[in-house]
């Protein structure tokens, strides 16, 4: 089974981007910095002033695993952790968010506890929930669903900017471990767990210790404390890079930051999988390479640092040490 099976095809979506990409840049002007394909979009309001950060994304059909299991309060911590992770990688901090919910028709209690999750996520990231807008639309929605997004904006001294550029040969890859699928690859998930698999939310299946609800529902970590106490230990500027593993996992996203003559070697002998992920690939007899194309593989955030400096020194992280840059001309090298 491949990701297009569930009908989700991401060389198509990229396909799409790279089509649009002169329309969007022709909207740009002198405050616009970087370039598409970057995790945030970055604008400089003033010379001397901390550039903005910006990201939008969703929490995809891991909705659709929240309705099966009626279970709401957790799929808004995940919306905001998400768009908190991708701002950090450039080295930014949040300031606040924004969110949309979409329904056919409101459910008793289903907002409240959505955000009650944005609220929770939000003062654990010290980030204000400015406001978002509530949308009913029957005929768009199938009673009982709903869909959200959400829109983040953070900022950083362009000194202390991240963007991959200090990346060298000999600097090592360190992994932070996820919390479980996190937002993506669910369409996917769905299909090989409970079309092929047949399994229902609310089973154990075997080899695993919680139900598949408990499993898929697991929140998006935000690995905010653990960076910021990093740059506290180690220095804002050991870090060299950042990478959120999202859609496209470690083919797609790893390549986003790599400076044209590097190589990023990933040792995936280095972790043990969760049992989510061998339980997906078991039951769609999903390929090993599509498997770290689609999912984090527990894996949520990768570091590149020197040689040298080991971010568990720093309080409250537990990093494992995953790989190396080398020379070359292929941006990323999976090891599976």
């Amino acid at each position: 089974m491949k990701y297009s099976d569930s009908g989700v095809n991401i060389d198509a979506a990229q396909k799409a981007l790279a089509g649009a990409k002169s329309a969007v840049k022709s909207t740009w002007n002198e405050s616009v910095l970087g370039d598409l394909g970057s995790f945030g979009g970055l604008y400089r309001t003033a010379p001397g002033q901390p550039l903005l950060v910006a990201s939008v994304d969703g929490v995809g059909t891991k909705v659709k695993i929240a309705v099966a299991a009626n279970r709401f309060n957790t799929v808004g911590q995940d919306l905001v952790n998400h768009c908190v992770n991708d701002i950090l990688v450039q080295g930014a901090l949040p300031l606040f968010f924004l969110d949309y919910f979409a329904t056919g028709q409101l459910q008793d209690g289903m907002l409240e506890e959505i955000l009650d999750g944005f609220s929770k996520a939000c003062r654990e990231n010290q980030c204000a929930l400015l406001g978002g807008e509530t949308a009913e639309m029957p005929g768009v929605y199938i009673e009982g669903e709903f869909d959200l997004a959400g829109c983040i904006v953070g900022q950083v001294e362009e000194e202390n900017l991240i963007d991959g550029s200090a990346i060298q040969a000999g600097d090592v890859v360190w992994g932070l471990a996820s919390s479980g699928l996190h937002t993506n690859g669910y369409s996917l998930a769905r299909s090989a767990l409970l079309d092929v698999g047949g399994y229902d939310v609310s089973d154990i299946a075997q080899g695993m210790e919680v139900s598949i609800a408990d499993a898929l529902l697991a929140v998006h970590r935000s690995y905010l404390t653990e960076v910021k106490s990093i740059w506290e230990t180690c220095g804002a500027k050991t870090i060299h890079g950042m990478v959120h593993i999202t859609g496209g996992g470690f083919y797609d996203n790893i390549p986003r930051i790599v400076p044209d003559g590097k190589t990023v070697f990933v040792d995936t002998n280095k972790w043990e999988v969760p049992p989510i992920f061998k339980l997906i690939a078991t039951c769609g007899e999903v390929e090993k390479a599509e498997m770290y194309r689609v999912f984090n593989m527990g894996i949520g955030m990768v570091l590149i640092m020197p040689e040298g400096v080991d971010p568990n020194s720093a309080a409250g992280v537990d990093a494992i040490r995953i790989g190396k840059v080398t020379d070359g001309d292929q941006k990323v090298i999976v090891d599976i």
